[in-house]
């Protein structure tokens, strides 16, 4: 017995189709024609109307009796049939007047009386062209409105729906995956911070302890401290230690064009942290939405920054039970966030997160340098105190700089080399050795760093030189570089004088030996300014203004108006050009007195282009700063300090 298979009604269907197109269609179809084939049918009277359809296409529709004549003749002479029904001629026109013409010419022709033909003029339109029209427009608009939508709620929400938008896209570090969990080995350096925020730690681990003693946790942390310091790494290293769950957000994902949009994102953030309670809510960059409110000139009371940062407060503030959500937030601009988000009860302790020293960026060392394979004489307590200034993320790029450096070269290991050519690169820029400089210009470069060494080096209270280098860097054609021998943290007015001079060493040397001023001094001149002003309106070393400082440390001041008056800004001026003329003096006495030296330096310079420590004391023997022996300083260099040239003193023509 046969089965039944869907396949049978294809078949059907395509033989039905064969079989019409071959015996259903015997009916007559129209015939094509011309113009004058049907005037001279017209002049027979056998034309009943014509129809123009669209002004290019003409149907013909004969009379009764003249289809039944011509069917018959077709039948003898085994001609094409005529359509009963509809037309039976058509044909393309060229003009309408000209059918007009042609038409009216014919019947006036016409022998046969009573012989009226008329003319019809439709416009049609097919069925996909009306289509076309009336809905393709529809079709348009509804699809660039989808677009726009599905664009804002990825902007929004990270979903494909427009209510998403309010929606706060937190990156969440869950405890049950080891493979992105940070911990405190991971975080070298800190050591205080660390103290400070183990406290959060011990509270998440073990709260009951502290909830018997009646003791609450600060509901919220505030890491401080320059860009590159460990903040987020430090965020994270809790709620690895912690052992939560870690949701992550940028400050900026708040902020918004439209109106509700940050509010509600800050809702939604919280309300996530509740579900997943107990847990850590970092907000990386918070300054991005906790700008002191009522500040911002251009925007109305109704910014939707203020918007933000007030439901912000409201979620911190403690009339919604938020228990066991700990909120850290990161800025390097403390000074610009809005009291009300720094008081007791929301960001409770603040935690600085500053600059390692030497022992700390040692261990910083160690932790980038795990993956890194090294030469066995890399000492890592010599690159800590090479990079005084840098932070966690400086040290991190030097230690990929030196094994990109050791690649380049085909090198099996990474090289201590490798590491001094990477801290050059990264503090001096690129090495442009094939620059095209002059002789001339060369001695005078030579002469301009050999004046900055000498000064240093004869003035105590300067930063020991370890090199001097005429090789062109950056924007640099040379550099003088200098290392405290160990970081100071307390300077004094006679320390700033005499860096001053080292600062103006090299503009001395040129003018001593050639007698003209150079632009190349710019720098040096700047940073002497800069360092002047900052002892006399700042620091209070001047006797003469007094023990008055005229610094902002909160940022809130006007920057158009001056907190002194013409006098006091006129008697600073003079005790600036008075410190600076001192300065000037006394570098410019060191360098009359050793030029026949400096010249002896600039010589070894263009011969080596690169000299240390030992070939600068086999000139100008012992220096100011030691009385012990000098250590082995072979390709040392070092890193400029934030405040200028209190830590660290490089000098560049």
């Amino acid at each position: 017995m046969l089965r039944f298979n869907f396949m049978w009604i294809w078949g059907i269907i395509i033989l039905s189709i064969i079989g019409y197109s071959l015996f259903g269609n015997e009916s007559a179809a129209p015939l094509k024609s011309n113009t004058n084939d049907i005037t001279k049918l017209i002049s027979q009277g056998e034309v009943e109307r014509i129809v123009v359809i669209n002004k290019s296409d003409a149907k013909v529709y004969l009379t009764d009796e003249a289809i039944e004549r011509h069917n018959k003749e077709a039948e003898t002479s085994k001609k094409a049939l005529l359509p009963k029904e509809g037309e039976q001629y058509f044909f393309t026109i060229g003009s309408v007047e000209l059918l007009d013409q042609a038409v009216k010419d014919a019947v006036a022709a016409s022998e046969v009386e009573n012989n009226p033909v008329s003319i019809e003029y439709l416009e049609k339109r097919s069925r996909w062209d009306n289509f076309l029209v009336n809905i393709l427009p529809w079709i348009f608009i509804i699809a660039i409105w989808i677009f726009i939508f599905r664009g804002m709620a990825r902007g929004g929400g990270g979903g494909g729906n427009i209510m998403n938008v309010g929606k706060a896209r937190a990156q969440v570090f869950d405890k049950d995956n080891p493979d992105k969990r940070v911990t405190f080995k991971d975080v070298a350096g800190l050591e205080e911070a660390k103290v400070e925020i183990m406290e959060i730690v011990d509270f998440l681990r073990k709260a009951d302890k502290y909830r018997e003693l009646g003791a609450k946790i600060p509901k919220g942390a505030l890491l401080v401290g320059p860009p590159g310091t460990g903040k987020t790494l430090l965020a994270k290293a809790v709620a690895g230690e912690a052992n939560v769950p870690f949701l992550s957000i940028s400050g900026s994902d708040f902020v918004e064009m439209f109106v509700g949009v940050g509010a509600s994102r800050v809702r939604d953030l919280f309300e996530q942290a509740k579900q997943k309670a107990p847990c850590i809510v970092f907000i990386d960059e918070i300054d991005a939405i906790g700008r002191a409110r009522g500040k911002n000139a251009g925007f109305s009371g109704n910014d939707e920054r203020e918007n933000t940062l007030n439901q912000l407060l409201t979620e911190m503030d403690g009339f919604q039970t938020n228990t066991g959500v700990i909120v850290l937030a990161a800025t390097n601009r403390v000074d610009i966030l809005d009291k009300a988000l720094m008081r007791a009860g929301r960001f409770d302790r603040q935690i600085d997160v500053g600059l390692p020293d030497a022992k700390e960026r040692e261990a910083i060392f160690n932790v980038h340098l795990r993956h890194i394979k090294l030469d066995n004489a890399i000492d890592r307590q010599f690159l800590a105190k090479q990079t005084p200034g840098f932070s966690g993320a400086d040290i991190a790029n030097v230690c990929n700089e030196a094994a990109l450096i050791a690649a380049r070269n085909d090198k099996k290991a990474v090289t201590r080399e490798d590491f001094i050519a990477a801290i050059d690169r990264i503090i001096g820029g690129l090495e442009k050795r094939n620059k095209n400089i002059s002789p001339a210009e060369r001695r005078a470069t030579a002469i301009h760093e050999a004046g900055h060494a000498t000064v240093m080096w004869m003035l105590k209270e300067c930063d020991p030189v370890l090199k001097v280098t005429i090789i062109p860097r950056g924007k640099s054609l040379g550099a003088t570089w200098a290392v405290p021998e160990e970081e100071r943290v307390h300077i004094t007015d006679n320390t700033l004088s005499e860096q001053l001079s080292g600062l103006l060493g090299g503009r001395i040397a040129e003018e001593v030996n050639y007698g003209t001023l150079g632009a190349g001094a710019l720098s040096d001149l700047e940073r002497a300014t800069k360092m002047t002003y900052a002892m006399v309106a700042y620091y209070g070393m001047s006797k003469k203004i007094g023990p008055i400082s005229f610094y902002d440390s909160t940022g809130a001041r006007d920057t158009f108006t001056k907190p002194y008056g013409e006098q006091t800004a006129n008697e600073i001026d003079a005790e600036v050009r008075r410190i600076l003329d001192e300065a000037y003096t006394r570098a410019r006495n060191i360098i009359e007195a050793n030029n026949d030296k400096i010249n002896a330096m600039a010589d070894m310079l263009l011969e080596k282009e690169t000299i240390y420590a030992e070939d600068i004391e086999s000139i100008l023997g012992k220096s100011a700063q030691t009385k012990t022996e000098l250590p082995k300083t072979e390709g040392a260099t070092i890193a400029p300090a934030e405040d200028g040239g209190s830590e660290v003193t490089i000098e560049k023509e």
